[in-house]
């Protein structure tokens, strides 16, 4: 039998059901109306962000990204809970105002941003972190068109990437961000423009579990930091050091120790070199804060046998839970967490497969799983889902529409 991966704590039973803030599904279920549902614990995000801050440096703040999870509420929980936030697109800009967000705290990275979402960002006084010498040009024209300063860093490409990530955002060839060579020409050229300038954004990596790693690329950030302020012989008033930090998702996986992350990063800022002084210092977290404190409950409709393989087939499935299928950039597709959460506290008994309702052989959510002998009616439990779930998945295939999703 092949066992599932590490259900994250915090997660409990009660009554022999999951449980999520001593709530168990079953009433969750029956509060949002029907499966498939997200759930996401605001218990959960609060003591990791504690957890966070405790760890890290005081002079470190936290920023989240919002492509990890951009419902509505969860983003006013994280208002009251970190220091800024990282948006992708003009859509997620709206999103985080709606929410109430103060656009001084925003910062936009991305790729070929739309001239209407440049405009829009420097209307409302957000960060442009450009990705391109053309991109920054453009930023300039619009603004003073518009007869507003725009607040601009550089996004840039470091010539290295964060050992063992998951997704390397940095190091050789990328579409993100601007080469190290090319930055400090770019830096003074803004600067010369009038610009307000606000640093960098050195984002190497992402979804690693290796804290030694994180410790060194962090370290080469702020090397990296000081070199092309220095050759640019501008300030550094903000640098974002980017994330990096990882949760566990499959068998064997091991939860980061952040002490010792902090412990290396605190030893680098005590002995700061006087360009970064004064430097406004964040790091940039999306899954870490709220993959783990996310599960997605779908309802089983049909247990079925074929050539002696026992399938559990859920109204749920990949349009909601895209990465937990293995199809969101897994090269081997592995298991998430996954349980039957109507009988959480139940012995395993049988090797079963828990399939979506999509046709399609793709519609996987668990592969020959140990479980408890479940049947219609019973409920599947997919953990690590605050992260990268409903927003990432295709929900419109095969006309089946969104998940419910709530915040508790």
């Amino acid at each position: 039998m092949k066992p599932l991966g590490p259900i994250p704590a915090g997660f409990a039973a009660r009554d022999g059901v999951l449980a999520v803030d001593g709530i168990k599904v079953t009433e969750l279920i029956a509060q949002a109306g029907a499966t498939p549902a997200f759930v996401y614990s605001s218990g959960m995000i609060r003591a990791r962000v504690a957890a966070l801050r405790a760890a890290m440096p005081e002079a470190l703040a936290l920023h989240y990204a919002v492509k990890a999870n951009p419902f509505a509420p969860l983003l006013r929980l994280m208002g009251t809970l970190v220091d800024g936030f990282d948006i992708a697109s003009g859509g997620e800009l709206g999103m985080a105002r709606e929410a109430g967000l103060d656009p001084s705290l925003i910062s936009f990275a991305g790729p070929g941003k739309r001239d209407i979402e440049l405009q829009a960002a420097i209307m409302q006084g957000v960060t442009l972190n450009l990705e391109s010498a053309a991109e920054a040009r453009r930023a300039l024209t619009i603004a003073e068109k518009l007869g507003k300063v725009p607040r601009l860093a550089i996004r840039v490409n470091p010539d290295f990437d964060l050992r063992g990530s998951g997704m390397k955002m940095g190091g050789g060839a990328k579409p993100f961000g601007i080469d190290t060579d090319k930055v400090p020409a770019l830096a003074r050229e803004i600067v010369a423009a009038g610009a307000e300038w606000r640093g960098f954004h050195i984002f190497a990596g992402s979804q690693s579990l290796d804290g030694a790693a994180i410790a060194e690329t962090q370290g080469q950030v702020l090397d990296l930091a000081v070199q092309l302020a220095q050759q640019a012989d501008v300030p550094l008033p903000h640098l974002n050091i980017g994330g990096g930090l990882g949760i566990p998702y499959f068998n064997g996986d091991s939860p980061l120790d952040l002490a010792p992350i902090g412990a290396a990063l605190g030893e680098r800022l005590s002995n700061r070199p006087d360009v970064l002084k004064d430097t406004q210092l964040a790091m940039e977290m999306g899954r870490f804060l709220t993959g783990e404190a996310g599960v997605y409950l779908t309802t089983i409709l049909d247990r079925k046998e074929s050539h002696g393989d026992i399938f559990l087939v859920t109204d749920g499935g990949l349009h909601h839970q895209l990465a937990a299928s293995g199809n969101f950039g897994t090269v081997v597709r592995r298991n998430y967490p996954v349980a039957i959460a109507t009988r959480f506290d139940a012995e395993p008994e049988e090797e079963a497969s828990v399939v979506g309702c999509l046709c399609t052989p793709l519609d996987r959510l668990a592969d020959k799983g140990h479980f408890p002998k479940a049947d219609a009616g019973d409920v599947v439990a997919v953990f690590c889902a605050g992260a990268y779930g409903a927003s990432a998945s295709p929900s419109a295939f095969l006309g089946q529409g969104p998940a419910r999703e709530m915040l508790i």
